[in-house]
């Protein structure tokens, strides 16, 4: 594993994905997880050092026989960290938890990446797949954020609005707004249809409001909602 990814820059996943493969098995008859790969590729004790107690900064020369040297060990090091950017936001994401794979019938998860930029500032993508929990090889394509959003909001266009399962709180809440318009405002009362200004309101929802309130427009088809080849659809 060091060699793979010292030498020839493999990810964690990768590694992951060649020893799945290779049929490879601890002691214990179990499968490395992709987390214990990490923790393996930092560990000291395979260059013949150690900390204890761990934390303490007190560093012990071991009396049994390294597997790597330090260089490769440091080299590992290297290539771990040029493919890690500190986080600067929560991982908190808004569609977790939500949605279905619609090949294997896994829970869709998500991840973020940060692209530095020229000027110093830090760009953050989020995407959204497979967590492949029921079929590590399924094929379905992530989907960005924004990707997404434009899914759900092209599914309430032609969705029955009582799907939603929220009518009568968004009508609630659009009630409010109109109030406060005319009379705090001085706006002019004016017709609407009640279908447009409530699939207005949650398009708003879907694009500019909190976690929580996409959440809460959701969960209401969570047992419906299934994605495929970054299509979103009502199983």
């Amino acid at each position: 594993m060091f060699e793979k990814v010292g030498n020839e820059q493999w990810s964690g996943r990768k590694v992951f994905r060649w020893l799945v493969d290779s049929g490879f098995k601890t002691k214990t008859g179990k499968t490395l997880t992709l987390g214990n790969i990490y923790i393996l590729l930092r560990n000291t004790f395979y260059y013949g050092e150690f900390e204890y107690p761990v934390g303490s900064g007190n560093w012990y020369q071991g009396k049994h026989t390294p597997i790597i040297t330090k260089e490769l060990f440091d080299k590992v090091q290297v290539v771990l960290n040029e493919k890690f950017i500190p986080k600067t936001e929560s991982k908190e994401f808004a569609f977790t938890q939500l949605i279905k794979c619609g090949y294997c019938g896994s829970g869709i998860t998500a991840d973020e990446k940060f692209k530095k930029l020229k000027d110093g500032g830090v760009n953050r993508h989020v995407y959204y797949f497979c967590s492949t929990a029921r079929n590590i090889d399924c094929k379905n394509p992530a989907i960005t954020e924004p990707g997404l959003i434009n899914e759900f909001i092209e599914l309430i266009d032609r969705i029955d609005l009582d799907e939603l399962g929220i009518r009568a709180s968004i009508e609630l809440e659009i009630a409010r707004f109109n109030k406060f318009r005319i009379g705090v405002l001085g706006h002019k009362k004016e017709s609407h249809n009640a279908d447009i200004d409530i699939r207005n309101y949650a398009k708003y929802l879907l694009r500019d409001g909190t976690i929580t309130e996409k959440r809460e427009l959701l969960s209401f088809m969570k047992s419906k909602l299934i994605i495929k080849d970054k299509k979103i659809e009502l199983s």
